[in-house]
């Protein structure tokens, strides 16, 4: 196989304020895994892969392109661009959480108050959406009125599924009516208060929520399961749900950001990583996968157990079709893994990263692929 070779930066140093039992993990250790983060992308025929870690005495990058894909007409690099999908989900509560440290929006007053509900079909419960309930997928609302991408859904009817706040909901229509207030009340896009409130201050120079000039060269194309080049993709709108551009190296500080709470009050940092609800995925049918899944602010989380309160890890997935991305943090040793892929095949390795990162199984896994 013709190989690129991952970039790795390695720190030995000891972090001081780990936890006791945390282990130093040796060189060669991270070198077995960029072997075994390569043979999952050949095994399970991946066009290419991009990621980034973070272990408390060690971190590094890595990219791989299929071998069987090698001929196609571009160059994968640490700065190639991906289509992050629901990845965009957190950075959009991370931008909620630093305007409400501002006190331009609250968790707990209904967005009625900052736009209109006119698209609504039921406007009684529209006037129950708040932010938190949007943040923490309990609107009741399905995942869009009609493909977010089509000309027909800025006018579409929304209706609801469920009555509000009575189960989780996954639903990036939620998202979208929060983000027209976040817009209103900035009198901003979200691309603009996105750059102002995160890209820049976190060195996030080529990641954006609508598309760059730079992208016309940086951008690689989704790839189908049949192997097949479905193009780059272009949206023809600025979505908080799905539309956000980047690349490994710039989402991991993204996460090192929201995680060690970077850039928020300690208030607003506790409140996004707080658990607000379990989180069966499809509420009309409880898989055994959802029993130790819950959900915070814009972010997932694990627990030990189905009765567990506290989070052991915080994740989330994007899945834009044939773009699937994945982030996975320990708030314990501060350890956490990104990737991008550019295939529908993407998720197929999940449990086999997160065993290969962390040591343990978790199901996260099922949670997005069953």
């Amino acid at each position: 196989m013709k190989k690129i070779l991952p970039l790795l930066l390695i720190t030995m140093a000891i972090c001081t304020n780990c936890i006791n039992n945390s282990r130093i993990i040796s060189h060669k250790e991270i070198l077995a895994k960029v072997d075994q983060m390569d043979s999952l992308v050949t095994k399970n025929n991946i066009p290419a892969l991009q990621y980034c870690y973070k272990y408390y005495n060690a971190n590094g990058s890595g990219k791989f392109r299929s071998d069987s894909l090698s001929d196609l007409p571009y160059t994968l690099s640490d700065k190639s661009i991906f289509q992050a999908a629901s990845l965009s989900k957190p950075v959009f509560a991370y931008i909620v959480m630093r305007m409400v440290d501002n006190g331009e929006i609250d968790l707990d007053t209904p967005i009625c108050e900052y736009t209109d509900i006119d698209r609504f079909t039921d406007k009684e419960s529209a006037r129950k959406l708040t932010p938190r309930i949007v943040l923490s997928h309990r609107t009741g609302l399905p995942n869009w009125a009609t493909g977010p991408s089509s000309d027909e859904w800025p006018v579409s009817p929304i209706n609801f599924k469920y009555p509000v706040d009575s189960c989780f909901a996954y639903s990036g229509e939620g998202y979208a009516f929060l983000q027209r207030a976040v817009e209103a009340i900035r009198h901003s896009t979200l691309d603009e208060i996105a750059r102002k409130e995160v890209f820049e201050p976190l060195n996030m120079p080529t990641t954006s929520y609508k598309w760059l000039p730079e992208y016309d060269t940086l951008a690689i194309p989704g790839f189908n399961r049949a192997g097949e080049n479905r193009g780059t993709g272009r949206h023809p709108r600025e979505s908080s749900a799905y539309t956000l551009r980047t690349n490994a190296t710039e989402y991991a500080r993204f996460v090192d950001a929201l995680m060690t709470g970077t850039g928020l009050s300690q208030k607003s940092h506790k409140e996004i990583l707080t658990i607000q609800t379990h989180a069966t995925r499809y509420a009309d049918e409880h898989r055994d996968c959802d029993s130790s899944i819950c959900w915070c602010l814009g972010v997932g989380a694990v627990t030990e157990s189905a009765t567990a309160k506290t989070p052991k890890y915080y994740w989330h997935w994007g899945d834009n079709g044939n773009f699937k991305a994945l982030f996975v943090f320990d708030p314990a040793k501060k350890n956490y893994i990104v990737y991008f892929t550019n295939s529908a095949k993407g998720h197929d390795i999940a449990d086999e990263v997160i065993k290969l990162f962390f040591n343990e199984n978790l199901p996260v896994g099922d949670w997005i692929n069953l």
